[in-house]
């Protein structure tokens, strides 16, 4: 069995926590059922780790030298800030815990807020990682050493593996039990879990939340809404709001964790997403509106952000409305 610790702060996100424990559980369960041993021998470390003890569906482990160490969703938004919570002694005494288990050559895994307290420790630096899309003005922010890209659900880089927003958790369990215990233990935490395939958070992005933080890129996000059917670029975007094309590279990365190409591809993808939803309009007619010439490209772009084409998503956006509207007249709700 594979020695595996996870941290739980006191105010950790319990639905994080929860999916980490049944992911593992379930993978154990699984192992039994195809006639093998448990794959996970788990154990909870941290100032909440009392709160979640209860829900384990096996003995608790009693390892030191873990081989695996996951990090869920931390809750430290809970706090007056994320500088504060970081600074609390709990939030110390895991750094320790974390750096040990690095230095031990355990894999490191962790998702939303949870990379914050990897950054905290110093194990992102220079590294690739991701996070929750949301938090990416203040990772940046306290630890611009990390080479963050919020666009991807779930990045590896070296021994450490990090995760989005708090429900990515789950994608990167399956990930985990993939590596670890099989393909086909993975595959069926999947298929009994009933767990979607998401690939990235771009869908779920909003340009406008992330430039929110910075007046002017808010200004630029909207200068360039109104007109990227033009065939606006990055430069053309710096000069509208009175900024050297360095200066505003700087600060959209500040603010939103997204290079200035990404950020006026995202400000394209999420329009037309927009416009394949709320209106009737052919993809190309689509396409145009946004400033690309060629749809195939966009097309691609959001089936690697959505994971569905253009069709998929109007028919899911049709299925929704259809929902949701009252019935024709004469036609009984059910009791």
């Amino acid at each position: 069995m594979l020695p595996t610790t996870i941290l739980a702060l006191d105010g950790a996100l319990a639905t994080s926590v929860a999916i980490t424990i049944d992911v593992l559980a379930m993978a154990n369960r699984i192992c039994r059922r195809v006639g093998r041993p448990d794959a996970f021998d788990v154990r909870l470390v941290g100032s909440g780790a009392h709160l979640f003890r209860p829900f384990l569906a096996f003995p608790e482990a009693q390892h030191d030298c873990p081989s695996l160490f996951i990090v869920p969703a931390q809750g430290l938004s809970k706090a007056e800030s994320y500088a504060a919570r970081l600074a609390e002694p709990d939030a110390e005494a895991a750094r320790t815990l974390i750096r040990a288990a690095a230095t031990g050559g355990a894999q490191i895994a962790s998702s939303c807020t949870g990379t914050l307290l990897l950054a905290s420790a110093g194990l992102l630096d220079g590294r690739r990682a991701t996070t929750a899309w949301w938090l990416a003005p203040i990772f940046g922010e306290l630890f611009p050493a990390v080479a963050l890209d919020t666009a991807e659900l779930v990045l590896s880089d070296g021994a450490i593996t990090t995760a989005g927003a708090a429900m990515a958790q789950m994608d990167l369990m399956v990930g985990l039990v993939a590596r670890h215990a099989g393909a086909e233990i993975a595959e069926g935490c999947t298929r009994t879990m009933i767990l979607d395939e998401r690939r990235s958070q771009i869908p779920y992005m909003a340009i406008g939340l992330l430039a929110a933080s910075n007046e002017s890129i808010a200004r630029a996000a909207t200068w360039a809404r109104a007109r990227l059917g033009d065939g606006i670029g990055v430069n053309d975007i710096a000069v509208a709001i009175g900024q050297s094309p360095r200066t505003f590279s700087r600060r959209v990365l500040a603010a939103t964790g997204l290079s200035p190409i990404r950020f006026l591809q995202q400000l394209r993808v999420e329009q037309a997403i927009e416009l394949i939803e709320t209106t009737p309009l052919p993809f190309e007619e689509i396409a145009f509106r946004v400033g690309y010439s060629d749809p195939s490209t966009l097309r691609d772009l959001i089936r690697r952000g959505a994971g569905l084409g253009p069709r998929e998503l109007r028919a899911r956006a049709r299925s929704a409305e259809a929902r949701t509207l009252p019935p024709p007249p004469g036609v009984a709700l059910p009791a």
